[in-house]
């Protein structure tokens, strides 16, 4: 199965990337080395993906996008309180939580597995996020390597802007990145 790492984007970096983004790329090289070490399965999607994916810093991000087990999620909330992520939950949580350490907001997504396809925990009837698994792409950037989600599920992901205004901007803006990129290869 072509999970995308075979068509990975060769952009090189540009420029060096602000305060804020050097804090969050070092976050999601620490928090996917812990989780790879404790043998949790996560997948980066999101903003950052776009930026993994396309080589460079796209835009401002306001926080890091993980996708993780629905199974694993005791272990993921042990592991990331024993690391010193504060568990910041929200009222009305269904799919996600959110932690955060050093001005750093790491939002997971917890998913499913049904044989290739990728669910959302949604009651009383689980969404499909993908029909096939996000596969196990590697991508750097400014020396932070990350596992991420299939190319071709980010593409088809970020081509359906969200119904929000400033989401839906960003959407379109990462679509625009991801296929720039694409080209240029």
């Amino acid at each position: 199965m072509d999970d995308g790492a075979d068509r990975a984007l060769e952009v090189p970096p540009t420029g060096s990337p602000s305060e804020s983004a050097r804090a969050q790329l070092q976050a999601i090289a620490e928090v996917g080395a812990d989780l790879e070490r404790a043998g949790l399965d996560h997948w980066l999607f999101g903003g950052w993906a776009v930026d993994l994916w396309c080589g460079r810093v796209t835009r401002q991000h306001h926080d890091v996008d993980l996708a993780v087990l629905l199974a694993d999620r005791p272990a993921v909330h042990g592991l990331l309180v024993a690391c010193g992520w504060a568990h910041e939950p929200q009222a009305g949580e269904v799919v996600g939580t959110r932690y955060r350490r050093d001005g750093v907001l790491l939002e997971l997504t917890f998913v499913i597995h049904d044989g290739e396809r990728v669910l959302l925990p949604f009651e009383p009837e689980p969404a499909v996020w993908s029909e096939r698994s996000f596969g196990s792409a590697r991508r750097s950037l400014h020396g932070t390597s990350a596992r991420v989600i299939a190319l071709d599920v980010l593409l088809r992901d970020k081509n359906s802007p969200r119904d929000d205004p400033d989401d839906g901007e960003k959407d379109r803006s990462d679509l625009a990145a991801l296929e720039r990129a694409t080209r240029q290869q």
